[in-house]
């Protein structure tokens, strides 16, 4: 029997749940998962019902790392954004390192420097280096903001009172978005390519979009009236925190909105094009941010009610 692909944060989470769309893309690939959950819980056991081989564990703790990671193939490492990114990263890399791994695809952020502008996409870059001094054939996929984080963010407001609130600025400020599970469908190509070239970086960018447009998409899309209203960082914060927000994101979805008003993006700009990689790897067109809600709608009318 194929020894198993280990996809961490498996179960699916706060962000774009691209564990969970890859386990379901390898199991009905037929290659063997071996998903790796915090607990067992429903969303564990639909996997299971599916085929995955189900570890619960943690990513703090080096045992059950090693326990995770042995008789393996390859891993897809995607850490919440929360603390402890780089003590993980080095339990991963130790465990693997130890199992004779030779494929890890790590999930990071698009921005991955030593000044980046965000204190987590500082860590994603430590985060990469440790990963490749284990030598073991890592590469790096570095994603935007997912439609499924902007979804969460927005759902806080928009059903109930018709608004967007965040401190985004003016209806002009453009953000580069990308679809978790486009970026799951990447990660599942680079995880049956035939090779790679360790150490290489994916940036993947689905849509440059306007927060103007992303208005009117939810308008159009709903069937009503839709605002928007900038509140203050501080504002968001607070309201951010009293949700459940660990202070981590909030540190650096905080950081993140800055550098975004900032930034003054431009659509044409290369370094926010549309990556090719979704498609010639993940295998299909991008999915644009009108069908991500559109896919959502009843959700989202269901709140409106």
């Amino acid at each position: 029997m194929a020894r198993p692909v280990l996809v961490t944060s498996a179960a699916g989470g706060r962000q774009g749940k691209t564990g969970r769309h890859l386990s379901e893309m390898l199991l009905a690939r037929k290659i063997p998962v071996r998903a790796f959950v915090h607990r067992i819980d429903d969303r564990s056991e639909r996997l299971r019902a599916l085929g995955a081989e189900i570890v619960e564990g943690d990513f703090l703790d080096i045992r059950s790392v090693q326990r995770a990671v042995q008789g393996t193939s390859a891993i897809y490492f995607a850490y919440p954004v929360q603390d402890g990114l780089l003590d993980a990263t080095t339990a991963m890399a130790l465990a693997a390192r130890e199992a004779g791994i030779t494929r890890l695809v790590n999930l990071v952020m698009l921005q991955s420097s030593p000044d980046a502008p965000t204190p987590r996409m500082r860590q994603n870059y430590l985060s990469e280096q440790v990963f490749e001094w284990a030598n073991l054939g890592a590469v790096h996929i570095r994603a935007t903001v997912f439609y499924e984080n902007l979804a969460s963010l927005v759902r806080q407001s928009l059903p109930a009172q018709g608004a967007v609130r965040l401190p985004w600025g003016s209806q002009s400020t453009v953000l580069p978005l990308v679809a978790g599970e486009d970026v799951a469908r990447v990660a599942a190509g680079l995880m049956t390519a035939p090779s790679l070239i360790a150490g290489t970086t994916y940036p993947l960018i689905g849509t440059t979009i306007s927060l103007k447009e992303i208005i009117a998409t939810f308008a159009r899309v709903l069937g009503r009236s839709v605002t928007y209203e900038d509140i203050s960082d501080e504002e968001w914060k607070r309201q951010a925190l009293a949700r459940g927000f660990n202070q981590h994101a909030v540190e650096h979805l905080s950081s993140l909105w800055r550098a975004i008003r900032g930034a003054a993006i431009d659509p044409s700009d290369p370094h926010y094009a549309v990556a090719d990689a979704i498609e010639a790897i993940g295998g299909a067109p991008p999915k644009t941010f009108e069908s991500f809600v559109r896919e959502s709608q009843g959700e989202w009318l269901a709140k409106s009610a």
